[in-house]
């Protein structure tokens, strides 16, 4: 049930997109199109998964026993750096039709703060590394679901008038904004 609740708490009630302000740069750049965010969030949400493990692993059997924990955000951005890479090289020998949907997105990963916040923020909570796992699946569920919900609102409001000084980033925030709010409805579901 504790997993379950950090799984959930995660994803809807401490989302990085909107409530940690994560992540926003891919959020609003990919999000014009259901497909290219869905490819997004499905990227995202493997390499974060990943990288909560490994940088869990890192950290606890690496850095602290060397007693070079200060070096975590260097350690954790090569972590992820690395990792983006494997899953890159993976799915090219594997699925290339896969890694040409993907395009552009997988090396975005790796910018993407998001997943250096759902490292750095398990590594903080001192979560193991179940935990850090199940934190960072949920965090990337949650950014995945602002994903579509973003891309599906911004496909739907494309098709009608807007006034020209809205067109753009302006409509982007103000949804964005009212998702935020929307996604406030959740702070007192977990406890």
């Amino acid at each position: 049930m504790e997993l379950l609740l950090l799984f959930i708490g995660a994803a809807l009630v401490n989302n990085f997109v909107l409530v940690k302000f994560l992540g926003i740069c891919a959020f609003l750049g990919v999000s014009k199109k259901v497909e290219t965010s869905l490819g997004m969030g499905a990227a995202v949400t493997f390499v974060m998964g990943l990288a909560s493990m490994f940088s869990y692993l890192v950290y606890r059997y690496i850095l602290v026993p060397l007693e070079l924990e200060y070096l975590y955000t260097l350690a954790f951005i090569l972590v992820i750096a690395s990792l983006v890479q494997f899953v890159e090289m993976v799915i090219q020998k594997v699925s290339p039709s896969l890694h040409s949907a993907l395009g552009v997105y997988l090396p975005l990963i790796t910018t993407n703060c998001a997943v250096l916040g759902v490292a750095v923020l398990n590594m903080q909570q001192n979560y193991s590394l179940i935990q850090s796992v199940v934190n960072g699946l949920g965090a990337a569920i949650g950014f995945t679901i602002t994903m579509l919900l973003m891309s599906g609102i911004r496909e739907r409001i494309e098709d009608n008038d807007v006034l020209s000084g809205f067109k753009g980033l302006p409509l982007a925030l103000m949804i964005a904004g009212f998702m935020a709010i929307a996604f406030s409805g959740f702070q007192n579901m977990i406890k």
